[in-house]
């Protein structure tokens, strides 16, 4: 792939916002409403309780994902707010993204990953599933929802 810088960034910055509302857009646009009423704090994802990054492809920002801690055994975190700009899809930058997110997550100490997904995100879930991703006892905000997809693997 051409051009493609993953860094860290402050899940509050400008480039950020702008990708999480792409991102909460096309939820919505999936699932109706505001897309994801998960309730989420930028601190969360300040070194070493969690990480954010950004994809720039090209020098613009195509993409983002991160990691919270999850769970009161401090070895979890969970994925949130991965997006990738519809323009950029089926370059592998969501699989980069991915990776990026995992190995945060693993230098700070982390040993699993989960993540909560909805049954409307066929793209999603085959990253997720072919990234050795398996299906696990939903969790968090939509667990009893209709259509939510919890998934987790070890780091």
């Amino acid at each position: 792939m051409q051009n493609l810088e993953i860094h860290a960034a402050r899940f509050d910055a400008p480039e950020s916002q702008a990708l999480i509302r792409a991102a909460l857009a096309d939820l919505g646009q999936r699932y109706g409403g505001t897309g994801d009423d998960t309730p989420v704090d930028a601190t969360e994802f300040e070194p070493p309780a969690g990480t954010f990054v950004v994809a720039l492809l090209d020098g613009r920002p195509v993409g983002c994902g991160g990691w919270r801690s999850h769970g009161e055994e401090g070895d979890t975190a969970e994925l949130k707010r991965m997006y990738v700009a519809p323009e950029a899809r089926g370059r592998g930058v969501a699989r980069a993204v991915l990776a990026a997110v995992e190995r945060s997550a693993r230098e700070q100490g982390r040993k699993r990953i989960v993540l909560e997904c909805g049954d409307k995100q066929p793209e999603a879930i085959a990253l997720y599933t072919s990234s050795g991703y398996e299906r696990i006892p939903n969790f968090g905000f939509y667990k009893d929802a209709p259509g939510c997809i919890s998934f987790g693997r070890t780091l």
